[in-house]
């Protein structure tokens, strides 16, 4: 299924559809502000297994993130002490995953062995509109198309094409972007960025 959300205002009706979707362990696949990402309820196990399936993934290797609403949703599932807590405030929402120290509110299922998490607030109304009425986060993976020349799809169509079979339903949210996000880890002494992409770190 292929449902078109303008980003500008995101419609009420067409969100309640795909919340009904994600609350009966549907996947979705969502534009951000970086690349299209597919993803599912946090709480659903079903959907994760899913999940890693169609990613070829195990649960000790599935690196996965975590998309939050705002910062204090984001609080919830991360320890965040006053310093990480400012430069958070200064880059989201924006194009950063931040490696995070996890909370006990992440699932054991979804952590396996990790103490860490990816985070996310993207700068994309559609994805939050999500999350927010959700009332949980969406445990996210970027898609990636087996195409060397262009490493993300970009097209909704073309991903709807591509992935129809695999997921419940598809956001077209308008193109994707054919960056992803840049990674910072702060699990450490100073942040340090892992992979550089579309965002620039403000310190």
């Amino acid at each position: 299924m292929l449902i078109k959300i303008y980003p500008e205002n995101p419609n009420k009706r067409e969100i309640n559809q795909m919340i009904q979707i994600l609350e009966n362990d549907g996947i979705a696949i969502y534009p951000t502000d970086t690349v299209y990402a597919m993803g599912c309820s946090l709480n659903s196990k079903k959907a994760l297994t899913r999940l890693m399936k169609i990613k070829g993934v195990n649960e000790k290797n599935a690196n996965f993130s975590l998309i939050c609403s705002d910062l204090s949703h984001l609080s919830d599932y991360a320890r965040v002490d006053n310093h990480t807590f400012k430069l958070l405030k200064k880059n989201l929402p924006g194009a950063f995953t931040f490696i995070l120290q996890a909370s006990n509110k992440v699932p054991d299922k979804f952590m396996g062995k990790r103490k860490t998490i990816g985070l996310r607030i993207p700068n994309n109304s559609i994805v939050i509109e999500l999350v927010k009425n959700l009332g949980q986060p969406l445990l996210t993976t970027s898609i990636k198309s087996d195409d060397e020349i262009l490493e993300y799809i970009t097209d909704p169509e073309l991903i709807h094409e591509n992935y129809e079979n695999l997921v419940d339903v598809i956001i077209d949210g308008g193109y994707g972007g054919i960056e992803p996000s840049t990674i910072v880890d702060c699990t450490g002494d100073e942040p340090e960025i892992i992979r550089q992409g579309k965002g620039e770190l403000n310190l």
